[in-house]
């Protein structure tokens, strides 16, 4: 079964005629949101942030009977590569929301020469780089621009590192809408320059992201923009979820052992772990789980200090300092998610040095061809810690997440 997103533009562009009269549109389950600490259910109907009660994020939520009931995993595996052949698992509505550059079903690549020289059998990467603007935040904006277009916003701001006001500014041209993006000054040359090239403003701002959110959480309210900050809207969840939804696909439907992912929001970490739990309810898993792991950098791990010391909030880290600027966020707004999910999996977080993730880079190209990002290759400096502490087995399935392309940082 093809996607009807897809044959839809295209039958739409040579003869113009109704798509609804060619193929049966994948139509999304999306039912309401809810607080994951309070659980009051919010309608999905209208825009909404988060919690302001609990200062929490918001989780969208289904009907999966119906989306059981409506399509399976096979017929979902049959359709045109990309993002939105989870239609059912997505909260855009209307497929003309469903903003395209080409996201979605990144390679998971087995690492044999890295796995050999760590004494793992069955080691893998899963390459986000080839994402649109190069990044795994290409998902997260795709789903989270569409559907605030659905719910008739068209103007939107937000904080960022780097990569994700890249993948902001172009999924805005792509819809025509305005995206204003905060970032500080010192972040990768190739990030502002994207930004700049897609017509989007960009403003430059003294300090971390940090401060960059406080300054667009104050052009949002000042102009009404929408606030499509990491967690303080619901939608970037949900794109960046399908990461989790491939990866149980990409295994046969029998999820890997241990996870790897480099931490700085956590947006990816909670989102694939809603999407299994997703998968679990609809039948298409069995009952096991993979061990989540956060890896950060040494130089701003408040994920780390928290889970170590085993307490519920992680504190804002002081001083922060990493090379990696995905990497650099020394307060997570949904601290409480995160810590849950790596509790709840039976997994751990480790903390590298700069100089660690340097030489994990160069060894991921030498070894593998991959030219990762800094975040993606601290998940291999991370690895080989693990792997000295015994703590994960030579048997084990494992996949380290490369989020980005190391050349974002030339």
């Amino acid at each position: 079964m093809k996607p009807p997103h897809l044959g839809c533009e295209t039958a739409r562009i040579k003869e113009g005629v109704n798509c609804a009269i060619l193929f049966e549109m994948p139509s999304s389950t999306l039912t309401h949101l809810e607080c994951p600490e309070c659980h009051r259910k919010f309608t999905a109907d209208r825009v909404q942030t988060f919690c302001t009660d609990c200062r929490s994020p918001l989780l969208a939520r289904y009907d999966l009977a119906a989306a059981s009931r409506s399509v399976t995993r096979d017929q979902i595996s049959g359709r045109r590569r990309g993002l939105w052949r989870w239609a059912e698992l997505l909260p855009v509505r209307l497929e003309r929301f469903r903003l395209t550059l080409g996201e979605g079903d990144t390679p998971l690549l087995p690492a044999p020469r890295l796995g050999a020289q760590l004494g793992l059998k069955n080691l893998f990467i899963k390459d986000e780089s080839s994402n649109p603007t190069s990044s795994f935040k290409a998902r997260g904006l795709a789903v989270a621009v569409g559907r605030a277009l659905e719910l008739g916003r068209k103007e939107f701001v937000i904080p960022t590192a780097g990569n994700a006001g890249g993948a902001l500014a172009f999924y805005a041209a792509r819809a025509g809408a305005r995206a204003h993006i905060f970032m500080p000054k010192d972040a990768p040359r190739a990030n502002q320059e994207e930004v700049r090239a897609s017509g989007a403003e960009l403003q430059l701002v003294d300090g971390l992201i940090s401060d960059a959110a406080r300054l667009a959480g104050e052009a949002a309210r000042r102009h009404r923009w929408f606030d499509v900050s990491t967690f303080k809207e619901p939608y970037r969840l949900e794109g960046k979820k399908t990461m989790g939804l491939e990866l149980a696909e990409a295994f046969g439907w029998d999820l890997p052992d241990v996870i790897l992912y480099p931490t700085g929001g956590g947006t990816g970490l909670v989102g694939m772990w809603k999407a299994f739990a997703e998968l679990g309810s609809l039948g298409w898993i069995g009952a096991g789980r993979p061990r989540m792991v956060t890896v950060q950098a040494d130089g701003c791990a408040p994920i780390v200090r928290a889970f170590q010391e085993g307490t519920p909030r992680a504190e804002p880290w002081e001083g922060a300092q990493t090379l990696a600027a995905g990497l650099r966020v020394p307060a997570v707004f949904a601290d409480r998610l995160v810590l849950r999910v790596l509790q709840e999996s039976g997994g751990t977080a480790v903390a590298v040095s700069d100089q660690e993730m340097l030489t994990a880079q160069g060894e991921m190209a030498q070894m593998e061809g991959i030219f990762a990002a800094p975040e993606g290759a601290a998940t291999l400096a991370g690895l080989r810690r693990l792997r000295e502490q015994d703590w994960i087995r030579p048997t084990e399935r494992v996949v380290l997440f490369n989020t980005g392309s190391g050349l974002k940082y030339l």
